[in-house]
């Protein structure tokens, strides 16, 4: 067993995944490479990497289908994932991040960037993972952030990615008053772009889904959201 942080790199241009690879190992991570995007999806369903940098024009599966099965996985939907793409792909990266990628690096990049993005989003996924590592029981709703799953009274209620996120957010802070861009930066990072309106129709789905325990979640006239003290 190794302590090493493993890093699947999905990338058809073998000089410079062969470049990923030898910087990464380098700085101390185990690497694996691949070139297509089907590998890396299976790559990452076999071996559940701690990160994946992923390009998104491949051959056959591209980086944006990869990245969308593997975030509607619950069982990858935990990988961090960083896309590289060539300059002018801006539409694709901005679909990226709202598939729930993690950061981009635009090519052509140094390895000193690269390597930097990753040791970030490394450690903003440790830091999730520990802060995330707990399950909450309220009045019969328990939010069990380990197993990404919640049931209302011994009741599961299946919710979204975004709906599960806030929920539990708002839950672990309670009484604490949030604005709608606070919870967007909290639950997906502050370069993610969305409205107001998002954050409303994402918390009108969710007290839908809570049905009694709807009234937890109380709206701050104003200001935001705050879940029930």
């Amino acid at each position: 067993m190794t302590n090493k942080p493993t890093i699947l790199v999905v990338e058809d241009e073998e000089d410079l995944r062969d470049i990923i690879i030898y910087n990464l190992k380098r700085e101390g991570y185990d690497a694996i490479g691949v070139e297509t995007g089907e590998q890396g999806l299976g790559q990452a369903n076999a071996i559940k990497p701690n990160l994946m940098i992923l390009d998104l024009m491949l051959p056959g599966m591209n980086g944006l289908d990869v990245c969308r099965q593997i975030k509607q996985d619950s069982n990858t939907r935990h990988i961090p994932i960083i896309i590289v793409s060539a300059k002018g792909e801006e539409a694709d990266i901005v679909s990226g991040l709202e598939l729930g990628a993690d950061d981009y690096v635009p090519k052509p990049f140094s390895p000193r960037i690269l390597l930097a993005r990753v040791r970030a989003v490394l450690r903003r996924s440790r830091e999730a993972e520990e802060e995330n590592a707990m399950s909450l029981n309220i009045d019969g709703l328990v939010i069990d952030s380990n197993k990404f799953q919640v049931s209302i009274d011994g009741k599961p209620e299946k919710l979204t990615k975004s709906e599960f996120s806030i929920l539990f957010f708002l839950a672990s802070h309670r009484g604490w008053v949030f604005t709608r861009y606070q919870i967007v930066d909290a639950i997906r990072g502050e370069q993610h772009v969305v409205t107001e309106r998002a954050v409303d129709v994402q918390i009108a789905g969710l007290r839908k889904k809570l049905g009694g325990h709807a009234a937890l979640i109380e709206t701050v006239r104003g200001v935001g959201y705050r879940f029930k003290e």
